[in-house]
């Protein structure tokens, strides 16, 4: 008689994914997450064929999580790129490992920084169209201009180097956007 399976799929991927979120995805490895379900990795090797499978789930699970942090982030500004730009240094703010593995690291699973940054949500596609609607003419080079900044201030948070407040943050985002779209 075999032995009963008590260790979904789920549970390893939600576990796997607390430990990313946690520690960072390359504190992922099979001996810490069966320590974290509490488990030998014997029921990890029966759900998954290898630990890039894992991972791959880990990365998929990530990018959506800043999807719907995306959405339900409060945005109150007018001006194109501006709640982006919060929302983007928000959660670097309070999701440090994860915003390095998704926006600070070579991806490894095909996608581009713009690509990770739209997600499912199409978010610069409607910052794009929102500025392009106030008449901006070269929304792209706006956007460019826009993420350097925005990238940068993240970061920053990540390493403890920004000290900015969120309205301070809006008010030099404004500024610039204000700048870059003449």
């Amino acid at each position: 008689m075999s032995r009963l399976e008590t260790i979904s799929k789920d549970t390893i991927k939600e576990s796997a994914f607390s430990l990313a979120k946690e520690k960072g995805v390359s504190e992922v490895t099979a001996r810490k997450l069966a320590a974290k379900i509490g488990c030998s990795t014997q029921p990890i090797f029966r759900k998954y064929e290898n630990m890039e499978d894992l991972l791959k789930d880990v990365f998929d699970d990530s990018l959506k999580y800043f999807d719907d942090f995306y959405l339900n982030f409060e945005k109150n500004s007018p001006i194109p790129f501006v709640n982006l730009g919060l929302c983007y240094i928000s959660f670097a703010e309070k999701e440090k490992e994860l915003f390095t593995d998704l926006f600070m690291k070579k991806n490894i699973y095909g996608h581009n920084m713009y690509s990770l940054l739209n997600g499912r949500t199409g978010a610069v596609v409607s910052e794009m169209n929102k500025a392009r609607e106030e008449g901006c003419k070269n929304t792209e080079d706006v956007f460019m201009k826009m993420w350097i900044l925005i990238h940068g201030a993240a970061c920053m948070t990540v390493t403890g180097d920004y000290d900015l407040t969120q309205s301070q943050t809006r008010l030099q985002l404004e500024s610039a956007y204000k700048a870059f779209a003449r």
